[in-house]
């Protein structure tokens, strides 16, 4: 018998009784849909916390502090930047310095406007190499050009607002709400450093805001620092009494795949060490093993949908028995009277899997609309807060549950299409069609 004449059989045979198979694919359809549901929470968490934590550094990014060697704690100077940079896979090493507030203390002024951020000493250059984004501007591309944070601007307090500030606090310590207007780009800054005891300006020097940083990552964060070319390291720090030592060391590798090796040879030469894809991998970990669980309790809903297939199968060959007998009797062979049960009770699952799946993005689009604003209302906060992906239907998930659903379905048909095949033909040729 040949495979189209199995198919068209296959298809007349459901035709036939179509209110049972009707019910039949619709106690599939909901395990199918349930299954990709109760999964689906499983992906939507994992990509919404793996894109919170990813939003907050790159993943390309590993933060690096000191180095231990011999049981001796070291600060990392220029030649271990030097080492680090030489290392394969890496693209570039950012080392900053911030400029500490001791017996001198930076004081930053643009005009009439004072601001309370903080001086950072970078390298431009492998800031750039990192790919650090800017909102506007572009580039240092002189001593005496810097970069400002993206909320410098917000920063800047008036005299009289500095004055209300001081009455009521630390006068050098600037709490107030920024009254500025107007873009800093291209604007004149001054750094002063003043003496904590005399009040006497020691040392200032006067940049131009060649650019502005992109906002941070975090709604929460602020960015209101000046970034100084690194020429200024030794002047600035020293003015201050600082060590010469940087406070934040960033190596960017060249590419992700490449992340967890160089990772683990920062660590095997004894630096201390930090990537996000560490932190990645044991959230991946934990959500496989979730989504495992619920892929697992989802394909229970199948297997007892899979009672309503046997039933219908069962029933399908009772019903056929003479028709089984006239096929054996013209030369059909078991393996094809078997295959065409098993494509009924497969086209059963395949059909409950494609109307589950479309069930389920239905309910995924809802939950994701309907949760955070009903999380809003109870908590009195904006909907913008709750900017979680609760359920995410991805093609694995899809290719999954059309798999478990279609293999369920043929399992439950298996028995029924064997006894098929051994349908004695006299006794079914007695019977009326």
């Amino acid at each position: 018998m040949k495979l189209s004449d199995q198919i068209r059989f296959t298809i007349r045979n459901m035709r036939k009784n179509k209110l049972r198979i009707f019910m039949t694919v619709l106690a599939t359809t909901m395990g199918s849909a349930f299954l990709i549901v109760l999964a689906s929470v499983g992906f939507g968490l994992q990509n919404s916390l793996i894109e919170e934590a990813s939003s907050h550094q790159p993943l390309t990014q590993i933060q690096l502090w000191e180095k231990h060697e011999d049981g001796v704690h070291q600060e990392i100077d220029e030649q271990m930047i030097e080492e680090i940079k030489a290392m394969e896979h890496i693209k570039t090493v950012v080392p900053r310095s911030t400029v500490f507030q001791m017996d001198v203390y930076p004081s930053i002024s643009l005009g009439d406007y004072q601001s309370g951020g903080d001086v950072i000493v970078t390298d431009f250059e492998a800031e750039e190499e990192s790919n650090l984004s800017l909102s506007d501007g572009r580039f240092p591309e002189s001593e005496n050009e810097i970069l400002a944070g993206y909320h410098f601007s917000d920063s800047l307090i008036s005299p009289e607002t500095a004055e209300e500030q001081a009455e009521q606090d630390d006068p050098y310590v600037y709490e107030a709400e920024g009254d500025y207007t107007g873009s800093v780009l291209g604007q004149e800054v001054t750094i002063s450093f003043v003496d904590w005891e005399s009040g006497d300006i020691v040392e200032e020097e006067t940049f131009t805001i060649a650019g502005i940083t992109e906002a941070p990552a975090r709604d929460w964060s602020r960015d209101g620092n000046l970034y100084v070319a690194g020429e200024f390291r030794e002047q600035f720090m020293g003015l201050t009494g600082q060590d010469l030592m940087y406070t934040d060391i960033n190596a960017h590798v060249t590419s992700v795949e490449h992340v967890e090796n160089v990772t683990n040879d920062l660590k095997e030469q004894g630096y201390s060490v930090y990537s996000i894809s560490e932190e990645l991998s044991s959230m991946n970990m934990f959500f496989n093993a979730l989504k495992a669980g619920l892929i697992f309790v989802g394909t229970i809903a199948v297997l007892i949908a899979s009672i309503g297939i046997f039933n219908t199968m069962t029933m399908a060959v009772t019903e056929r028995t003479h028709e089984i007998g006239v096929m054996k009797a013209l030369g059909a062979d078991p393996s094809s009277i078997r295959r065409m049960f098993l494509m009924e009770s497969s086209a059963i699952g395949f059909m409950g899997a494609l109307f589950g799946v479309m069930i389920a993005y239905i309910v995924s689009i809802g939950a994701n609309l309907i949760i955070p604003s009903i999380l809003a209302s109870t908590t009195g906060s904006e909907t913008e807060t709750f900017n979680i992906t609760f359920s995410a239907i991805t093609p694995e998930l899809v290719l999954t549950a059309t798999a478990i659903s279609v293999s369920v379905a043929m399992i439950s048909g298996y028995r029924p299409a064997l006894r098929a095949t051994k349908v004695n033909v006299l006794s079914a040729l007695r019977r009326e069609a």
